[in-house]
């Protein structure tokens, strides 16, 4: 048997919980070694998106907010989510906006992930944008942010001591930071963040 073929069987279906960000599916299955279980799995209805902002001095733009399901305060590269019909990038610079109340005029998408493939079809795309100019904020009412602007490299670091923990974060900063080290970025913002 070929080792990416799909081992489970699906048995039946039956959604338990919905609303208009997720659907929960109960699964009754057929595992891997064909025995009897269920499977929990969250649906997203939306796609995620990341972007890292970086300004002419060199400063990556973070939003703190309090997180709900973790009970606890987070910094987080702006981020939200599209409609799947939507495109990532035009996601994402909306978020810029609302969030932060900025625009850019130059942008790359730098990286794609599956954010908790065990129990999710969450997916990601992460951006990177530069050359910065201000546009209005507009935070949706479930939203009360605090934007502050931090030294790239400092980002990271608060990155390697655990305290920026969100996943889209860690990984769009760390991405970018070895765009930095492996001479990958234009060099406007290479020679911004001071690599």
């Amino acid at each position: 048997m070929d080792e990416t073929t799909n081992p489970w069987t699906v048995l039946s279906r039956a959604t338990v919980y919905e609303n208009e960000w997720i659907r929960l599916d109960h699964h009754e299955v057929l595992g891997p070694s064909g025995g009897p279980g269920v499977y929990g799995t969250v649906h997203f209805k939306n796609q995620a998106t990341g972007v890292v902002p970086i300004d002419e001095k060199g400063n990556v733009i973070l939003v703190g907010q309090y997180r709900f399901p973790l009970r606890a305060y987070s910094w987080e590269i702006p981020e939200g989510g599209g409609a799947h019909e939507i495109a990532a990038l035009e996601s994402a610079q909306r978020e810029l906006r609302e969030e932060c109340g900025l625009a850019a005029r130059w942008w790359a998408e730098i990286l794609g992930m599956d954010l908790s493939n065990s129990v999710s079809d969450e997916r990601s795309t992460a951006f990177l944008a530069f050359d910065l100019y201000e546009s209005i904020a507009q935070p949706d009412e479930t939203e009360k942010l605090q934007v502050a602007r931090v030294p790239f490299w400092d980002a990271v670091d608060r990155v390697k001591r655990g305290e920026i923990r969100d996943a889209i974060s860690v990984a769009a900063l760390l991405r970018v930071a070895l765009m930095a080290l492996q001479g990958e970025l234009p060099e406007q913002i290479a020679k911004a963040i001071g690599r």
